[in-house]
Order: C-alpha cells, then structure tokens, then sequence
C-alpha cells in the first residue's frame, strides 16, 4: 500500500485554511413547530463566533409575524432565542431565508411542519444556498436526503477526524489489516454516535474533543517509532486500536446532531441517514488519498521511498505535523474547559 503516502499532499492543503479549529461545521438550527390556529414556535440556534453570535439571522416568509427574533441566549455552545409567530397563510409557498449565510462557511438545518398533524420536514440551507421555498408535504426520501447531506458535510469539514484516519493509512501499509482497522473504526463510531444521539451515553463535548485530539497525537508517535524495534502498538493491534479510538470520535460525530436535534417520531430514519452520509464522506476521504498517492507515485516513482519509508524525511516530516498540530488542539481544547 505504498501509495498511501498521498496523503502529504492532500492533508497539507487540508490544514492550512482553518488549522486551529478542527471542528469547521458549528451548524445553525431553525425549527418551526405548528401550535395550531396559524401559529408556529420557532427555534433560532445561532453558532457562536469568538463569543459572540455568528452574523446570521433567520427571516420567516413575509406572512409571518414577527419574522425574526429578539437576541438570543448563550447556552455554552450557540446563541439560542425563541418566540412564537401567526403565519395566516400558512407556511407552504413562504420564503425562508438565511441572512448572512452567504458570507459563512457553515450551514443551517431548518425543520418544519405544515401543521400540527403534519410529518416534519427538512431543508439544508448553505452559503450557495441561503434561501428556500417551502414546498408542499413531503415524504421521509427528503428528510433522509438532508441528514445524508449534513452527515457527508461534517466529516469532511472535521479535519481532526480526517486527519485520525489519514495517519492510519500511514500506519497500516498491508491492505488486509487496513480494511479490518477501517471496518472497526467504523463500526464503533457508529454505536457511540447511536448511543449519544439518543441520550444513553452523555459526556461533555470539550472532554470528547480534547481526548479526540490526543488519539492523533497517539498515531503520530506511532509513525516516529524506530525502525527494528519491533511492531508498533498499531501493527499488533489495528483492529482493537481502530475500534477504541472510533467509539471515541463517535462522541465527537453526535455531537452535530445534538446541536440541531431529532425530528420526533422520525429518530431512528435521521440517525441512520447522518451515519450513512459520516461513512459516505469517509469513503470519499480514502478514496481520494489513495487515488492521489497512485497517481504522484506513478509519475515520481522515487517519492515513495523518500516519503513513506520508516525513518525517511518525509515520512518523519508528516509525522511531527500531525503531532504538533493534534498538540495544538489538545492545549487548545483543554484551555477551553479547565479555564
């Protein structure tokens, strides 16, 4: 599996627009819950932005009033504010749109129902797409389709968690052993992610992301270790280390869909739907490094010695990044709760 030193020239471009924060995708919610009578509650959950509420705000369609809310309330992760608008000609036709979202690199998930008898519905709104026409009732494809979508969003704007499987296909150059190792990684972080999202697990999410952090810098010692010193942690043990490490970045992956919520009633269709976009982006993610490495090999054949040899420059080289980097994180996201 020589060619998976891709990796160098596709994680290096990955870290340099936002190495600080792993965690790119921070999504807004709107929620709008018939009450009856022309009447819905709305729910506008705000990312915050060094403290402060990114400068986005929620415009219902023209019929409603209000339209918008009063500041929101820090609630320790997102600005968080409420109130109750009479829509009298209902929602579908209407017009939701998201200020500001154009100028942001995050997205909204906005649910909905028609009416108090009605399925709640889904709408992803990005920077490309800020708007949305509220269209008549739908079906369970396009509540599934949306938390494919945001699922597909976050992994690959988590560039810590890409960066954890980036250093296993470092680590882990026969192909049978990297199979069963993304397999267990996979699988764990779907349980933990089923069993967070649904409450059974609860863990404050900074701890998560500080220990999240530290199993990176776990597999970048792992890749400096001397050559004839015996098999590494990883090499003996791939399958159990893959798996220890996924239940902890399943946390990590449940903690988007507990900022946003659930829609009632359709639970276990969301939950499955958020996994299989995780597991699709993932995919992706190692398809794309492989694929890259093949072709840079297959034009400089030399660069996989000088690149992923144990004890070569490269190699060392992208092992020290991916160590003082994850370190970073790990100060970063420890500062943040022990302060």
């Amino acid at each position: 599996m020589i060619r998976l030193l891709l990796c160098l020239c596709l994680v290096l471009p990955l870290l340099a627009p936002r190495g600080a924060g792993a965690h790119a995708l921070e999504p807004g919610y709107l929620e709008l819950v018939p009450l009856g009578g022309a009447e819905w509650r709305v729910t506008w959950r705000v990312p915050q932005v060094g403290g402060r509420p990114m400068p986005i705000a929620a415009r219902l369609p023209p019929s409603c009033a209000p339209r918008a809310g009063e500041a929101g309330v820090f609630d320790g992760r997102a600005f968080v504010t409420g109130w109750v608008a009479k829509c009298e000609a209902g929602l579908a036709g209407g017009e939701i749109r998201i200020e500001g979202l154009e100028a942001t690199q995050t997205d909204v998930l906005v649910r909905y129902a028609l009416d108090p008898e009605g399925r709640p519905q889904a709408e992803r709104l990005t920077p490309q797409r800020p708007a949305f026409v509220i269209p008549p009732p739908r079906g369970m494809l396009a509540l599934a389709g949306s938390y494919v979508s945001l699922g597909v969003d976050h992994i690959l704007k988590g560039i810590d968690h890409l960066l954890f499987v980036f250093a296993l296909l470092l680590l882990i150059r026969d192909g049978r052993r990297l199979l069963w190792a993304v397999t267990a990684f996979t699988l764990a972080h779907s349980l933990s992610l089923a069993a967070a999202s649904l409450g059974w697990i609860v863990v404050p999410a900074p701890p998560v992301e500080a220990v999240v952090a530290l199993s990176i810098m776990v597999l970048a010692a792992e890749l400096v270790h001397p050559e004839g010193r015996g098999l590494r942690l990883t090499e003996r043990y791939p399958w159990s280390v893959a798996f220890a490490f996924g239940l902890l970045h399943g946390l990590g992956f449940a903690r988007a869909l507990l900022d946003i919520g659930l829609p009632e009633g359709e639970v276990p269709l969301a939950l499955f739907s958020f996994n299989v976009g995780v597991e699709l982006g993932q995919v992706m993610f190692i398809a794309l490094v492989l694929l890259t490495g093949s072709l840079l090999f297959r034009l400089y054949p030399r660069l996989s010695d000088r690149m992923l040899l144990p004890g070569s420059a490269g190699r060392l080289a992208m092992a020290y990044s991916i160590g003082t980097l994850s370190a970073y994180w790990v100060v970063q996201r420890v500062a943040g709760f022990v302060a």
